[in-house]
Protein backbone atom coordinates (compact mmCIF):
# COMPACT_ATOMS: atom_id res chain seq x y z
CA UNK A 1 0.00 0.00 0.00
CA UNK A 2 1.66 3.21 -0.96
CA UNK A 3 0.13 6.68 -0.03
CA UNK A 4 1.04 10.33 -0.71
CA UNK A 5 0.76 13.11 1.69
CA UNK A 6 0.18 16.82 1.31
CA UNK A 7 -0.11 19.66 3.93
CA UNK A 8 -3.75 18.58 4.94
CA UNK A 9 -2.77 15.34 5.72
CA UNK A 10 -3.09 12.07 2.95
CA UNK A 11 -4.33 12.79 0.10
CA UNK A 12 -4.94 9.32 -1.75
CA UNK A 13 -3.91 5.91 -0.75
CA UNK A 14 -3.89 2.96 -3.50
CA UNK A 15 -2.22 -0.39 -3.75
CA UNK A 16 0.56 -1.28 -5.71
CA UNK A 17 -1.17 -3.31 -7.72
CA UNK A 18 -3.19 -1.14 -8.88
CA UNK A 19 0.01 1.22 -10.11
CA UNK A 20 -0.11 -1.20 -13.49
CA UNK A 21 -1.39 1.01 -15.97
CA UNK A 22 -3.90 -0.38 -18.21
CA UNK A 23 -4.27 -0.41 -21.95
CA UNK A 24 -6.60 2.44 -23.41
CA UNK A 25 -6.84 0.66 -26.73
CA UNK A 26 -4.51 -0.25 -29.91
CA UNK A 27 -3.47 1.49 -32.74
CA UNK A 28 -1.95 0.03 -35.84
CA UNK A 29 0.57 2.50 -37.48
CA UNK A 30 3.02 1.59 -40.79
CA UNK A 31 5.67 2.90 -42.65
CA UNK A 32 5.53 2.92 -46.61
CA UNK A 33 6.66 -0.16 -46.99
CA UNK A 34 3.47 -1.96 -47.36
CA UNK A 35 0.56 0.22 -46.58
CA UNK A 36 -2.24 -2.10 -48.53
CA UNK A 37 -0.49 -5.01 -46.19
CA UNK A 38 -0.95 -2.99 -43.45
CA UNK A 39 -4.65 -1.72 -44.30
CA UNK A 40 -5.19 -5.43 -44.97
CA UNK A 41 -4.19 -7.06 -41.01
CA UNK A 42 -6.03 -3.78 -39.73
CA UNK A 43 -8.82 -4.47 -41.45
CA UNK A 44 -8.77 -8.21 -40.29
CA UNK A 45 -7.96 -7.08 -35.95
CA UNK A 46 -11.41 -4.57 -36.95
CA UNK A 47 -9.83 -1.65 -36.45
CA UNK A 48 -9.65 1.81 -38.58
CA UNK A 49 -6.29 2.41 -40.78
CA UNK A 50 -5.44 5.85 -41.47
CA UNK A 51 -2.68 5.47 -44.03
CA UNK A 52 0.93 5.76 -44.06
CA UNK A 53 2.19 7.20 -40.71
CA UNK A 54 5.54 8.94 -42.03
CA UNK A 55 6.45 11.48 -45.00
CA UNK A 56 9.71 13.10 -46.29
CA UNK A 57 9.84 16.81 -46.94
CA UNK A 58 11.62 18.53 -49.67
CA UNK A 59 14.98 17.88 -47.78
CA UNK A 60 14.39 14.00 -48.28
CA UNK A 61 14.27 13.55 -44.00
CA UNK A 62 12.00 11.42 -42.71
CA UNK A 63 9.14 12.47 -40.43
CA UNK A 64 6.77 11.01 -38.23
CA UNK A 65 2.55 11.91 -38.83
CA UNK A 66 0.87 10.75 -35.73
CA UNK A 67 -2.46 11.57 -37.03
CA UNK A 68 -3.83 10.08 -34.04
CA UNK A 69 -3.13 10.12 -29.97
CA UNK A 70 -1.16 6.78 -28.84
CA UNK A 71 -1.13 8.09 -25.08
CA UNK A 72 -1.35 5.23 -23.06
CA UNK A 73 -2.07 2.79 -25.91
CA UNK A 74 -0.76 -0.28 -27.07
CA UNK A 75 1.06 0.43 -30.54
CA UNK A 76 1.87 -1.83 -33.50
CA UNK A 77 3.99 -0.53 -36.27
CA UNK A 78 3.68 -2.59 -39.20
CA UNK A 79 6.49 -2.39 -41.79
CA UNK A 80 8.20 -4.80 -44.11
CA UNK A 81 12.25 -4.66 -44.83
CA UNK A 82 12.67 -4.33 -48.02
CA UNK A 83 12.20 -1.78 -51.00
CA UNK A 84 13.51 -1.65 -54.44
CA UNK A 85 15.13 1.78 -53.77
CA UNK A 86 16.34 1.91 -50.27
CA UNK A 87 15.88 -0.77 -47.85
CA UNK A 88 17.46 1.61 -45.04
CA UNK A 89 15.04 3.85 -45.75
CA UNK A 90 13.04 1.47 -44.17
CA UNK A 91 14.36 0.78 -41.03
CA UNK A 92 15.02 4.66 -40.34
CA UNK A 93 10.87 5.18 -40.72
CA UNK A 94 10.45 2.56 -38.30
CA UNK A 95 12.97 3.41 -35.98
CA UNK A 96 11.36 7.44 -35.74
CA UNK A 97 8.00 5.77 -35.59
CA UNK A 98 8.89 3.95 -32.24
CA UNK A 99 10.69 6.91 -30.91
CA UNK A 100 7.68 9.26 -31.92
CA UNK A 101 5.63 6.92 -30.58
CA UNK A 102 7.64 6.26 -26.77
CA UNK A 103 7.79 10.93 -26.98
CA UNK A 104 4.31 10.55 -26.85
CA UNK A 105 3.34 8.25 -24.04
CA UNK A 106 2.38 4.97 -25.80
CA UNK A 107 1.89 2.44 -23.12
CA UNK A 108 4.17 -0.49 -25.87
CA UNK A 109 5.49 -0.18 -29.05
CA UNK A 110 5.28 -3.73 -30.97
CA UNK A 111 7.15 -3.84 -33.89
CA UNK A 112 5.73 -6.19 -36.66
CA UNK A 113 8.42 -6.73 -39.18
CA UNK A 114 7.35 -9.96 -41.53
CA UNK A 115 10.51 -9.75 -43.31
CA UNK A 116 13.21 -8.40 -40.73
CA UNK A 117 16.12 -6.76 -42.79
CA UNK A 118 19.52 -7.38 -42.31
CA UNK A 119 18.98 -10.72 -40.53
CA UNK A 120 21.36 -12.56 -42.78
CA UNK A 121 24.29 -10.40 -41.43
CA UNK A 122 24.14 -12.50 -38.12
CA UNK A 123 27.68 -14.09 -38.31
CA UNK A 124 31.35 -12.41 -38.31
CA UNK A 125 33.09 -12.71 -41.99
CA UNK A 126 36.53 -11.64 -42.21
CA UNK A 127 36.87 -7.82 -41.28
CA UNK A 128 32.84 -6.78 -41.35
CA UNK A 129 30.25 -6.88 -38.25
CA UNK A 130 27.38 -8.54 -37.02
CA UNK A 131 24.72 -5.66 -37.99
CA UNK A 132 21.96 -7.81 -36.99
CA UNK A 133 23.18 -6.98 -33.52
CA UNK A 134 23.53 -3.51 -34.75
CA UNK A 135 19.93 -3.26 -35.42
CA UNK A 136 18.36 -4.88 -32.64
CA UNK A 137 19.95 -2.59 -30.48
CA UNK A 138 18.76 0.27 -32.30
CA UNK A 139 15.30 -0.53 -31.99
CA UNK A 140 15.65 -1.20 -28.53
CA UNK A 141 16.92 2.18 -27.89
CA UNK A 142 14.18 3.58 -30.29
CA UNK A 143 11.00 2.23 -27.84
CA UNK A 144 10.41 -0.96 -29.29
CA UNK A 145 9.42 -3.45 -26.69
CA UNK A 146 8.12 -6.57 -28.43
CA UNK A 147 8.83 -7.52 -32.48
CA UNK A 148 6.89 -10.39 -34.18
CA UNK A 149 8.45 -11.58 -37.32
CA UNK A 150 8.28 -14.56 -39.66
CA UNK A 151 11.12 -16.90 -40.96
CA UNK A 152 14.19 -15.48 -39.22
CA UNK A 153 16.93 -16.56 -41.90
CA UNK A 154 18.78 -17.71 -38.50
CA UNK A 155 16.93 -18.39 -35.24
CA UNK A 156 19.54 -17.56 -33.26
CA UNK A 157 19.19 -13.92 -34.52
CA UNK A 158 16.18 -13.52 -31.61
CA UNK A 159 19.29 -13.33 -29.22
CA UNK A 160 20.35 -10.38 -30.22
CA UNK A 161 17.21 -8.65 -28.86
CA UNK A 162 16.88 -7.25 -25.12
CA UNK A 163 13.01 -7.88 -25.67
CA UNK A 164 10.55 -10.98 -26.69
CA UNK A 165 10.55 -11.90 -30.20
CA UNK A 166 7.81 -13.55 -31.82
CA UNK A 167 9.13 -15.48 -34.89
CA UNK A 168 6.12 -16.91 -36.79
CA UNK A 169 6.06 -19.90 -39.23
CA UNK A 170 4.66 -19.46 -42.80
CA UNK A 171 4.77 -23.41 -43.59
CA UNK A 172 1.52 -24.52 -42.45
CA UNK A 173 -0.12 -22.19 -45.44
CA UNK A 174 2.56 -22.87 -47.80
CA UNK A 175 1.97 -26.89 -47.07
CA UNK A 176 -1.42 -25.87 -47.12
CA UNK A 177 -1.11 -24.49 -50.55
CA UNK A 178 0.51 -27.62 -52.42
CA UNK A 179 -2.14 -30.48 -50.71
CA UNK A 180 -4.87 -27.87 -52.60
CA UNK A 181 -3.57 -27.03 -55.59
CA UNK A 182 -0.89 -29.14 -56.50
CA UNK A 183 -2.44 -32.58 -57.70
CA UNK A 184 -0.30 -35.53 -58.06
CA UNK A 185 2.19 -33.91 -54.70
CA UNK A 186 2.22 -37.31 -53.06
CA UNK A 187 3.84 -38.31 -56.31
CA UNK A 188 6.72 -35.71 -55.36
CA UNK A 189 9.63 -34.93 -53.40
CA UNK A 190 10.88 -32.33 -50.78
CA UNK A 191 14.02 -31.16 -52.04
CA UNK A 192 16.74 -28.92 -50.21
CA UNK A 193 17.99 -26.22 -52.14
CA UNK A 194 21.42 -26.28 -50.56
CA UNK A 195 22.33 -28.19 -47.37
CA UNK A 196 21.90 -25.53 -45.12
CA UNK A 197 18.00 -25.39 -45.74
CA UNK A 198 18.35 -29.45 -45.39
CA UNK A 199 16.30 -29.00 -41.60
CA UNK A 200 13.71 -26.95 -42.61
CA UNK A 201 13.32 -28.77 -46.33
CA UNK A 202 12.66 -31.98 -43.32
CA UNK A 203 10.24 -30.67 -41.69
CA UNK A 204 8.37 -30.32 -44.94
CA UNK A 205 8.53 -33.64 -45.82
CA UNK A 206 7.07 -35.17 -42.68
CA UNK A 207 4.11 -33.23 -42.56
CA UNK A 208 3.53 -33.96 -46.36
CA UNK A 209 5.03 -37.53 -45.75
CA UNK A 210 7.31 -37.34 -48.67
CA UNK A 211 11.00 -38.37 -49.36
CA UNK A 212 14.03 -35.91 -48.84
CA UNK A 213 16.33 -35.20 -51.94
CA UNK A 214 19.45 -32.27 -51.16
CA UNK A 215 21.28 -30.17 -53.98
CA UNK A 216 24.93 -30.28 -52.99
CA UNK A 217 27.86 -28.37 -55.07
CA UNK A 218 27.80 -24.84 -56.33
CA UNK A 219 27.33 -23.17 -59.55
CA UNK A 220 30.06 -22.46 -61.31
CA UNK A 221 30.86 -18.82 -62.02
CA UNK A 222 33.76 -16.80 -63.79
CA UNK A 223 33.29 -14.32 -61.60
CA UNK A 224 36.89 -14.19 -60.15
CA UNK A 225 35.50 -14.23 -56.50
CA UNK A 226 37.69 -17.40 -55.70
CA UNK A 227 40.62 -17.18 -58.35
CA UNK A 228 44.15 -17.21 -56.51
CA UNK A 229 45.52 -12.98 -56.18
CA UNK A 230 47.93 -12.28 -59.28
CA UNK A 231 51.47 -13.49 -59.22
CA UNK A 232 53.88 -10.08 -57.72
CA UNK A 233 57.54 -10.38 -58.79
CA UNK A 234 58.67 -8.47 -55.44
CA UNK A 235 57.40 -10.99 -53.21
CA UNK A 236 58.65 -14.34 -55.05
CA UNK A 237 58.84 -16.42 -51.86
CA UNK A 238 54.80 -15.86 -51.16
CA UNK A 239 52.99 -19.13 -51.02
CA UNK A 240 51.08 -19.43 -53.86
CA UNK A 241 46.84 -19.81 -53.35
CA UNK A 242 45.40 -22.55 -55.60
CA UNK A 243 42.10 -21.86 -56.60
CA UNK A 244 38.72 -23.50 -55.13
CA UNK A 245 37.70 -26.31 -56.72
CA UNK A 246 33.69 -26.05 -56.75
CA UNK A 247 31.58 -29.47 -57.13
CA UNK A 248 29.25 -29.25 -59.68
CA UNK A 249 25.61 -29.49 -58.24
CA UNK A 250 24.17 -32.64 -58.18
CA UNK A 251 21.09 -34.12 -56.75
CA UNK A 252 21.45 -36.59 -53.55
CA UNK A 253 18.25 -38.46 -53.91
CA UNK A 254 16.11 -39.42 -56.19
CA UNK A 255 13.72 -36.85 -58.10
CA UNK A 256 13.45 -39.45 -61.65
CA UNK A 257 9.74 -38.55 -62.91
CA UNK A 258 8.35 -36.92 -60.02
CA UNK A 259 7.02 -33.85 -58.42
CA UNK A 260 10.03 -31.68 -57.27
CA UNK A 261 9.38 -29.40 -54.46
CA UNK A 262 12.04 -27.14 -53.90
CA UNK A 263 12.74 -25.67 -50.24
CA UNK A 264 14.35 -22.48 -50.28
CA UNK A 265 14.04 -19.88 -47.41
CA UNK A 266 14.69 -16.40 -49.02
CA UNK A 267 15.05 -15.91 -52.92
CA UNK A 268 17.41 -12.99 -53.55
CA UNK A 269 19.84 -14.41 -56.39
CA UNK A 270 17.52 -16.33 -58.60
CA UNK A 271 19.95 -17.16 -60.33
CA UNK A 272 20.93 -20.20 -57.59
CA UNK A 273 17.35 -21.06 -57.67
CA UNK A 274 16.90 -21.23 -61.73
CA UNK A 275 20.43 -23.21 -61.73
CA UNK A 276 18.84 -25.94 -58.46
CA UNK A 277 16.04 -26.01 -60.87
CA UNK A 278 17.55 -27.04 -64.04
CA UNK A 279 19.69 -29.96 -62.30
CA UNK A 280 16.49 -31.08 -61.16
CA UNK A 281 15.01 -31.31 -64.55
CA UNK A 282 18.22 -32.99 -65.81
CA UNK A 283 17.96 -35.32 -63.07
CA UNK A 284 13.93 -36.43 -64.57
CA UNK A 285 12.33 -34.19 -62.23
CA UNK A 286 8.64 -33.77 -64.09
CA UNK A 287 7.53 -30.60 -62.09
CA UNK A 288 9.43 -27.95 -59.99
CA UNK A 289 7.99 -26.03 -57.45
CA UNK A 290 10.14 -23.58 -55.79
CA UNK A 291 8.66 -22.60 -52.51
CA UNK A 292 9.94 -19.86 -49.74
CA UNK A 293 8.75 -17.47 -47.47
CA UNK A 294 10.39 -14.69 -48.84
CA UNK A 295 11.11 -13.38 -52.17
CA UNK A 296 12.82 -9.63 -52.96
CA UNK A 297 13.22 -10.66 -56.65
CA UNK A 298 15.30 -8.04 -57.34
CA UNK A 299 16.17 -6.02 -61.25
CA UNK A 300 15.09 -8.49 -63.85
CA UNK A 301 14.36 -11.68 -61.37
CA UNK A 302 10.51 -12.04 -62.25
CA UNK A 303 11.38 -12.39 -66.37
CA UNK A 304 14.25 -15.14 -65.43
CA UNK A 305 12.10 -16.91 -63.18
CA UNK A 306 9.16 -16.68 -66.28
CA UNK A 307 11.64 -17.87 -68.97
CA UNK A 308 13.40 -20.99 -66.46
CA UNK A 309 11.80 -24.62 -66.19
CA UNK A 310 10.44 -23.91 -62.67
CA UNK A 311 6.43 -24.50 -63.19
CA UNK A 312 5.60 -22.29 -60.02
CA UNK A 313 7.07 -20.42 -57.21
CA UNK A 314 5.33 -19.67 -54.12
CA UNK A 315 5.81 -17.48 -51.94
CA UNK A 316 4.05 -15.09 -49.30
CA UNK A 317 2.99 -11.09 -49.16
CA UNK A 318 6.21 -10.82 -46.07
CA UNK A 319 7.44 -8.20 -49.29
CA UNK A 320 4.81 -7.05 -51.45
CA UNK A 321 4.50 -9.01 -55.23
CA UNK A 322 2.14 -6.91 -56.95
CA UNK A 323 4.84 -5.76 -59.67
CA UNK A 324 6.52 -9.33 -59.73
CA UNK A 325 3.68 -11.13 -60.16
CA UNK A 326 2.41 -8.69 -63.40
CA UNK A 327 6.03 -9.45 -64.59
CA UNK A 328 5.96 -13.49 -63.77
CA UNK A 329 2.78 -15.60 -64.14
CA UNK A 330 4.59 -18.62 -62.56
CA UNK A 331 4.46 -16.70 -59.31
CA UNK A 332 1.71 -17.21 -56.36
CA UNK A 333 1.53 -15.74 -53.50
CA UNK A 334 0.02 -16.78 -50.25
CA UNK A 335 -1.70 -13.75 -47.80
CA UNK A 336 -0.44 -14.35 -44.34
CA UNK A 337 -2.33 -10.88 -42.81
CA UNK A 338 -4.56 -13.26 -41.08
CA UNK A 339 -1.73 -15.18 -38.79
CA UNK A 340 -0.55 -11.61 -38.28
CA UNK A 341 -3.48 -10.02 -36.96
CA UNK A 342 -3.98 -13.24 -34.67
CA UNK A 343 -0.90 -12.58 -33.10
CA UNK A 344 -1.37 -9.05 -32.88
CA UNK A 345 -5.08 -9.61 -30.90
CA UNK A 346 -3.37 -12.23 -28.59
CA UNK A 347 -0.63 -9.87 -27.72
CA UNK A 348 -2.79 -6.62 -26.87
CA UNK A 349 -5.12 -9.61 -25.02
CA UNK A 350 -2.38 -10.76 -22.88
CA UNK A 351 -3.12 -14.77 -24.41
CA UNK A 352 -0.83 -17.37 -25.44
CA UNK A 353 1.17 -17.47 -28.85
CA UNK A 354 1.51 -21.46 -28.56
CA UNK A 355 -1.84 -21.89 -30.82
CA UNK A 356 0.20 -20.06 -34.01
CA UNK A 357 2.72 -22.80 -33.60
CA UNK A 358 0.73 -25.53 -33.38
CA UNK A 359 1.91 -29.17 -35.24
CA UNK A 360 4.97 -27.17 -36.58
CA UNK A 361 8.16 -29.33 -35.73
CA UNK A 362 11.05 -27.78 -33.94
CA UNK A 363 13.20 -27.85 -37.48
CA UNK A 364 10.96 -25.43 -38.68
Amino acid sequence: MATFYGKAGPIVKYSHASMATPAKGMEILSGTSSPEFAREVARRVGIPFSGPNVYKDSSNETHADMTVSVRGRDVFILQTGYSSSCSSDLIMETLILCYACKTSSARKIIGVIPYLPYSKQCIMKRRGCITAKLLASMLSRAGMCHLVTMDLYHKEVQGFFDFPVDNLRASPFLIQYITDNVPEYKNGVVVARYPGVTRRANAFAERLRLNLAVISGEVKREDGRNSPPPFDSHTPNRTRVTEKEKPPLNVVGDVDGKIALLIDDVIDEVDNVIAAAQCLKDNGAQEIYVIATHAILPDNSPELLEESCIHQVLVTNTIPQDDHSKRCSKLKTIDISVMLAEAIRRIYHGESMSYLFKNIPLED
